[in-house]
C-alpha cells in the first residue's frame, strides 16, 4: 500500500486539483510558474508547496469557511464501510440513504457521500449536477452493484419477481434511501402501490437492515444488494444492475484521511473483499462520472 498522504503529486493528480489538462500542467512547469521538480524524467510537485501557491494567487475579500467534518454520508454500502475502516481512514460514517448524503454534502456536513440514484437511463450525476450546480465536488465510480429481491433460505414463499410480494412481509426503507424510490417506481409498474405492503413499522435504515430484517424473521422480503444477503446467507433474486458513487469535496480528495480510502481501493485485500462478498463488479472502480466547478 502506498502512502496515504503523498509529499509529492503527479502531473495528473495537479491537473485534477487544478482542473486543467495534463498539457496545461506542463506548460506550467516549463515556463516555471508552479512548484515542481523532476525526478528521473518525471515532473512530481510538492503538494505542501503547490497547495501554498495556489493561497497566494488568490484575490478578494478573506471568507472565512467552516472544515469538513470527517464524516461520510449517503447510502450504505458493505464493503466501502468495511474500506473506510479497513484503511485506517479515521472517517466516521453516518447512512441514511444517498438524498440525505447529497443534503449533507451540499451544507458542508460531511466530505462526501456514496450514491445510487436511477436517473431513467443513468445514475446520480444529473442529480448532482441539479442539486450542487458549480460547487467543486467530483463524482467517482466506486461500483456496479447486483441489486434485487432478498428472501429467507431456500426462497420459502416462492418468490420470483416483484409482483409475488404482494402478501408478503415487507423490510421498507427511509424516504431518504434511494432504494426506497427505486422500489417504489418498480412496484408501481408491477401493478403494486408499495405503501400499501405490510411489514415492520419501522424503515431499515441500511442495507445491512434489510437482510437483518429477513434473517431474524422480521420480514419476508426486501429489496437489497447481493452482497448483503450474502453476509447473511439469505437468498437473492436480481432484478437489475446499479451504479453506486462517491461524491467527495474536491479538496477532501487530498486530505490524509480519504487519500488512505483511495489508496487502499487499489489493494488485493479490497478485490479479494469484493469478490468473496459478490455482486460487485469493479472494472469501472475511479471512473469520473462528474466534475464541479472551481471554488
Amino acid at each position: 500500500m502506498t502512502d496515504a498522504s503523498p509529499d509529492y503529486l503527479t502531473t495528473k493528480e495537479l491537473a485534477a486539483l487544478l482542473r486543467l489538462s495534463e498539457r496545461k500542467v506542463y506548460d506550467l512547469a516549463a515556463h516555471n510558474e508552479v512548484p515542481c521538480t523532476r525526478v528521473v524524467g518525471k515532473l512530481l510537485f510538492p503538494r505542501a508547496e503547490v497547495m501554498a501557491w495556489i493561497a497566494g494567487n488568490r484575490s478578494g475579500p478573506e471568507v472565512e469557511i467552516t472544515p469538513l467534518p470527517g464524516i461520510f454520508a449517503g447510502s450504505h454500502d458493505p464493503l466501502l464501510d468495511w474500506a473506510l475502516r479497513e484503511s485506517g481512514s479515521g472517517l466516521a460514517a453516518f447512512y441514511d440513504g444517498s438524498h440525505d448524503g447529497l443534503a449533507r454534502v451540499g451544507a458542508r456536513q460531511a466530505i462526501g457521500c456514496g450514491l445510487h440514484i436511477r436517473e431513467g437511463d443513468g445514475w446520480n450525476a444529473n442529480t448532482v449536477q441539479t442539486q450542487l450546480a458549480d460547487a467543486p465536488v467530483v463524482l467517482v465510480e466506486f461500483a456496479k452493484r447486483q441489486r434485487g429481491l432478498i428472501v429467507g433460505p431456500g426462497n420459502p414463499h416462492r418468490v420470483t419477481r416483484i409482483a409475488d410480494i404482494a402478501q408478503r412481509r415487507f423490510a421498507s426503507r427511509q424516504d431518504t434511501a434511494a432504494s426506497h424510490r427505486m422500489f417504489a417506481d418498480l412496484a408501481q409498474a408491477a401493478g403494486i402501490d408499495a405503501a400499501t405492503l405490510n411489514g415492520p413499522a419501522q424503515p431499515m435504515r441500511t442495507e445491512g437492515d434489510v437482510a437483518a430484517a429477513i434473517a431474524e424473521g422480521k420480514a419476508d422480503v426486501g429489496f437489497g444488494i447481493a452482497a448483503s444477503a450474502a453476509q447473511l446467507r439469505l437468498e437473492f433474486i436480481p432484478l437489475l444492475t446499479e451504479r453506486y458513487d462517491l461524491l467527495i469535496w474536491r479538496t477532501a480528495w487530498f486530505d490524509p484521511p480519504f487519500q488512505a480510502v483511495v489508496n487502499f481501493l487499489r489493494s488485493a485485500d479490497f478485490t479479494a473483499r469484493a469478490a468473496e462478498l459478490g455482486g460487485y463488479d469493479l472494472s469501472d472502480l475511479g471512473r469520473v462520472h462528474f466534475n464541479g466547478g472551481a471554488g
